[in-house]
């Protein structure tokens, strides 16, 4: 069983950049798929990326992939999620999550069984 903390969020005006990280503990990290999950107030969660545990591949929804790339380092137990040319609409609470035996797509947000406890993200115009 893997335990996740994320960190790195707060308060950015628009145009903005913000680094996530996500630090594991208590299990083999790189057996495991890392996916960012977000959700704003008032809808429901909403995947944005994910990756291999082996960090070769990744998955970015098509419509941030361009301002978001995940990535991570299995030396120091932990992904990250940089974020650039941040939008008001970006604000939300951002969750990381981690699979190790993935039964549906890891582009969906079911597909991950442990949870961190999130970091707000707040993106002013």
């Amino acid at each position: 069983q893997v335990q996740l903390a994320e960190s790195g969020g707060g308060s950015v005006q628009a145009g903005g950049s913000l680094r996530l990280s996500c630090a594991a503990s208590g299990s083999t990290f790189s057996n495991y798929y890392v996916g960012w999950i977000r959700q704003a107030p008032g809808k429901e969660r909403e995947f944005v990326a994910a990756i291999s545990g082996n960090g070769r591949n990744t998955y970015t929804v098509s419509s941030m992939n361009d301002r978001f790339s995940i990535s991570r380092d299995n030396t120091k137990n932990t992904a990250y999620l940089q974020m650039r040319g941040l939008k008001p609409e970006d604000t939300a609470v951002y969750y990381c999550a981690a699979t190790a035996t993935p039964t549906r797509s890891v582009m969906t947000t079911d597909a991950y069984d442990y949870w961190g406890r999130g970091t707000q993200v707040t993106v002013s115009s």
